[in-house]
């Protein structure tokens, strides 16, 4: 197993600061960092811009702060975005596009238990994306299976260069799109959507997970071939341990489950101190072993990070840092108790 577990700590990438070095520094303070996502130092850094970089027909709109996508200008490039499908190169993240994971990429960071990076998934980019006629590029049968293809090719890129600085890198993609699959007004079912998730994955070398704060169905995400699972258990906890027969199928084939639970939003942080936070998620795991589940097994597969991404709060990246600095301590607290190397 490349990705630890015993409760170690990592966070999502999407931080709200304005200053790159205190937003590595703070990435940096986990023991599982990742380079940071910045969407207020340029729009650029924003998680679906980094992602569509090369891609053809995308159009961004710096003024407005808005992607979209021109059919007649996928036309006119999509020849020359062939002609570059074997340059791994060509499908990495440009320094136009973040400056940051260009300065990760000059860390010394082999010591480290793991390291992690992250791109867009393409549910939610095809989702997110939308053409000249507002209608989003994932219900284009010419446009989605090559977009699959694009966006596997930039995950194993870049999972190659992290896995250059520490062997035990992996990679997320973020989906949050994925649990409007399961709303019968998407347009995009679940069928669908399994059948494009196996074949992007089968794409990707390993490790490689889904990060996701929403709640979908958990069923569909615990049976994919992936080896990490990522997601929000301060809000969506007590839906997703009731899933306890695939949770423990998930573990058992080797998989890594990233329990979010320190809030960054301002507001719900206010309201929680280390001990309610550490209530919270030994009720969770309480539950799951009640169905059956091992808790040293699970804590052995286990890591802890925020809830969520937060970009919105009153105090910038005030809150959200405290949130880091907050798992930490959670983190020393249990593996202290629980013998944990």
């Amino acid at each position: 197993m490349t990705i630890p577990g015993n409760l170690l700590t990592t966070a999502m990438a999407v931080m709200p600061h304005r200053d790159v070095d205190r937003a590595m520094e703070t990435a940096l303070s986990l023991d599982i960092p990742f380079w940071p996502q910045l969407p207020h130092v340029s729009y650029n850094e924003d998680m679906y811009v980094q992602a569509s970089e090369h891609f053809p027909g995308i159009i961004v709109d710096q003024e407005n702060r808005k992607l979209g996508f021109s059919s007649e200008k996928f036309a006119r490039e999509v020849e020359e975005f062939l002609s570059h499908f074997d340059d791994l190169d060509y499908f990495d993240i440009s320094e136009d596009y973040s400056v940051v994971y260009h300065r990760f990429l000059q860390l010394d960071l082999a010591n480290r238990a793991a390291i992690r990076g992250q791109l867009e998934g393409p549910v939610s980019f095809g989702f997110n994306v939308m053409d000249e006629h507002n209608r989003p590029i994932i219900f284009d049968d010419s446009i989605r299976p090559l977009m699959l293809e694009f966006m596997a090719r930039r995950v194993n890129v870049q999972l190659k260069r992290l896995k250059r600085l520490n062997s035990n890198a992996f990679m997320f993609v973020d989906e949050p799109g994925l649990q409007f699959v399961f709303s019968a007004m998407s347009g995009y079912d679940d069928v669908s959507a399994k059948r494009d998730m196996e074949s992007f994955f089968s794409l990707i070398e390993r490790p490689r997970g889904v990060h996701l704060c929403g709640n979908p169905d958990w069923d569909f995400l615990l049976k994919l071939d992936i080896d990490v699972l990522s997601l929000d258990v301060y809000t969506n906890g007590e839906v997703f341990v009731s899933y306890a027969d695939s949770i423990r199928r998930f573990l058992e084939r080797g998989g890594v489950l990233i329990w979010g639970i320190v809030p960054t939003n301002f507001e719900p942080f206010e309201r929680e101190e280390l001990t309610s936070l550490e209530t919270r998620l030994k009720n969770l795991w309480r539950d799951l072993a009640g169905k059956g589940i091992d808790r040293d097994f699970l804590v052995s597969r286990s890591l802890l990070s925020p809830a969520t991404c937060c970009l919105v709060n009153p105090d910038g990246e005030v809150t959200v840092e405290r949130a880091f600095r907050l798992v930490k301590t959670l983190s020393h607290k249990l593996r202290q108790e629980y013998g944990l190397t």
